[in-house]
């Protein structure tokens, strides 16, 4: 304890002299210090070798300590260049960047895309990828389209509608929109989605030069009459949807409303891009086929990541068109990267075809299912006048907030009491017709959620007490 202190008055009387000096000044000697501090030789030169490292002081055997020489002070790099270089950012990227932001650790996540850490089989996932990577042929070439044992997985899950060869690998679903969106769009052009829709295929597109034309949807889905007049109104050729628990409201494409959805896509000759992100999220009921597994002609180009159902990091996913199409992905999607990862084509096909896949399924229905409720609940408790969905599936609820509630206001002012939670208009590609939030109950546990809810509550009424109300009228929307 003596020593330490004795190294921190060294240091102290050594920092203030070679502060009042100039470069090259001596210092006082290793006796002076020893005897001034009554320190032992190796205290002092303890003090000495850390100032030493700082760059405070100069040490020159045989002669002694001086006042190191202080370098000439830089100035700060001039980056403002980059700003007329650049011009004008990418539609979304802001949004985009910020929904995928990894939150602190004491943030309740009360909008997020992937499932709480809790639910991923981490372990099954480890155990596959070490596996994996003990193969030699892990780490060779693999053709741009991947391993064919994967794609004959990703077509019989489509619903037995493309062959292995229909099929090209990609990282993830967001690569796999851009390559969709580049490969079958000329800029200026028109792609429909549905409103809300999720955000970032909108940031995709956009990215892609094409224009965004939403079309509305409800409980049941993108509405057929509606679609079928904006494919005549603009001419558009594609129209993306997520017709099994739409990001973010959660809605199922209605059965008798799929045929009406086929036909105008036949009418306007279009492709019909299904986003099957939320396969494997049901809770409850039988999941209905994929639209794909009912496409005769080659109109549906068809989509389907792992990422959402197993863990953030399984960035495979899957993309099948038939015939030319086909080819136009696997063309557009060698302009990225070439090809998934081999080591992670090798786990993720040793992952889906062994037992802990479907042990994995059946545990995350069970968990999903009370964490929804666990939601549901909490906010029927707490925020008694909200409108929410009932998702029979996904990760998402959706609610309609009254008509005092601005959900940006609500949610800048939960930020701020640790809530993450995202304003629903940023899932709109035009102006929302009201205010809404997505609250998502697959990323966090259940007594995390029920709290979440609380404090939204406590948000909601303080911006109440205060005059904060609705102010959708001075704010952008989309």
């Amino acid at each position: 304890m003596n020593e330490d202190n004795a190294v921190g008055r060294v240091i102290a009387e050594i920092k203030a002299t070679a502060q009042a000096g100039r470069p090259g000044d001596r210092l006082p000697s290793v006796r002076d210090l020893m005897a001034r501090h009554r320190a032992s030789p190796v205290t002092v030169q303890a003090a000495i070798s850390q100032l030493a490292g700082e760059g405070l002081v100069e040490v020159r055997p045989g002669r002694g300590s001086f006042v190191a020489a202080r370098p000439e002070p830089v100035a700060a790099p001039d980056l403002s260049w980059q700003a007329v270089a650049l011009g004008a950012g990418r539609p979304y990227e802001e949004l985009l960047t910020s929904l995928i932001t990894v939150p602190r650790p004491e943030v309740i996540q009360l909008s997020s895309g992937y499932l709480d850490p809790s639910l991923q089989p981490v372990e099954a996932l480890g155990a596959a990828l070490a596996r994996a990577a003990r193969r030699p042929t892990a780490w060779g070439r693999m053709p741009v389209e991947g391993r064919e044992e994967l794609r004959t997985w990703f077509a019989r899950e489509a619903g037995g509608a493309f062959r292995a060869g229909d099929i090209t690998l990609c990282s993830g679903a967001q690569p796999g929109l851009a390559t969709v969106f580049r490969g079958f769009g000329e800029p200026g052009e028109v792609v429909l989605v549905e409103a809300p829709t999720y955000l970032g295929a909108v940031a995709a597109a956009r990215d892609a030069g094409l224009r965004v034309v939403p079309v509305p949807s409800d409980a049941d889905g993108v509405r057929p009459d509606l679609l079928d007049a904006a494919f005549r109104r603009t001419g558009a050729r594609m129209f993306y949807c997520q017709p099994l628990h739409a990001n973010p409201h959660g809605a199922v494409l209605a059965r008798d409303r799929r045929a009406p959805v086929f036909a105008a896509v036949r009418r306007a000759g279009a492709f019909l891009i299904e986003d099957d992100w939320a396969r494997g999220l049901t809770v409850d009921g039988v999941e209905p086929p994929t639209l794909a597994s009912e496409d005769t002609d080659g109109h549906v180009v068809y989509l389907r990541s792992l990422t959402k159902v197993a863990a953030p990091g399984l960035r495979v996913a899957g993309i099948g068109a038939r015939a030319a199409a086909g080819i136009r992905l696997r063309t557009a999607r060698a302009l990225d990267d070439f090809y998934v990862a081999g080591p992670l084509q090798e786990a993720t096909i040793d992952f889906v075809t062994s037992p802990a896949w479907r042990r994995h399924l059946r545990a995350l229905r069970v968990s999903l299912r009370t964490r929804r409720d666990a939601l549901l609940s909490a906010v029927a408790t707490y925020l008694l006048d909200w409108r929410v969905s009932v998702p029979v599936g996904g990760l998402h609820a959706w609610a309609t907030l009254p008509d005092d509630v601005d959900d940006v206001e609500l949610v800048t002012a939960a930020a701020a009491r640790e809530v993450v939670v995202f304003p629903g208009r940023s899932w709109f590609a035009a102006e929302p017709p009201g205010s809404f939030l997505r609250l998502t109950f697959g990323g966090a546990p259940e007594h995390a959620l029920v709290e979440g809810v609380r404090r939204l509550a406590s948000v909601r009424t303080a911006l109440l007490r205060t005059g904060g109300g609705s102010t959708r009228e001075r704010l952008p929307g989309g």
